[in-house]
């Protein structure tokens, strides 16, 4: 895995090195749970290029909510939803698992799709993006493209399987137009549940200073 990754996203060429890839993993450690070597690798080029090409240094930086204009979480960042989503997704296939005796899923993959769901918020969240979608809706819209959207681009840039695609571009409500993969139904109730039970167990803050920030 030592070898490094070269990709071109958003015109900008990225080289991933060890050392990134390793940061990467830091932040979250069940990239880790990937059997798969090469998926595991991919998952970890993935998000170190689409950090190395938004501007931003770690995951940890992005604003911690589900939409930039909702509420953001009171304790946790970005990283601690995406991980608990897919620590999530995992016991609910592994209960489903255990209670029918033919039920089936690729768990490398509903582990790589879950930890690669939000990858495109690099884009919807990125604060030079969010200032000029503010500063003028007209020219590109607000914003331009939600995280499903370009989620889909950095996976298939960085030649992450068609599946962790679809979970990407179709954990929410844009997968609502078409038949969401069993390990994305999965994924998709485990996000919508994260955040519904973190709003109604009062963990979602009442002030807002992302937001406040992109109205300058």
């Amino acid at each position: 895995m030592s070898e490094e990754f070269t990709v071109r996203l958003r015109g900008t060429t990225v080289v991933v090195t060890e050392a990134m890839r390793m940061a990467m993993l830091e932040e979250m450690p069940e990239i880790d749970w990937i059997e798969s070597t090469d998926l595991r690798t991919k998952v970890l080029n993935a998000w170190a290029a689409a950090l190395a090409a938004s501007g931003l240094n770690r995951l940890g930086d992005l604003k911690p909510s589900g939409n930039y204009n909702s509420k953001p979480l009171r304790v946790g960042t970005q990283a601690d939803h995406i991980r608990s989503v897919t620590r999530l997704a995992v016991k609910m296939a592994e209960e489903m698992d255990q209670l029918f005796p033919d039920f089936t899923y690729d768990r490398d993959i509903l582990i790589a799709g879950s930890l690669c769901h939000d990858i495109g918020k690099v884009w919807e969240f990125d604060p030079a993006n969010v200032a000029r979608w503010t500063d003028d809706p007209s020219r590109v819209g607000q914003p331009s493209m939600r995280h499903p959207g370009y989620g889909i681009h950095i996976c298939l840039t960085c030649d992450l399987p068609e599946a962790v695609a679809h979970m990407a571009g179709a954990h929410s409500g844009e997968g609502d137009l078409l038949t969401r993969s069993k390990e994305n139904t999965i994924l998709h109730w485990a996000d919508y549940s994260f955040w519904q039970i973190a709003e109604a167990g009062g963990q979602l803050s009442d002030t807002d200073p992302w937001l406040d920030q992109s109205r300058k």
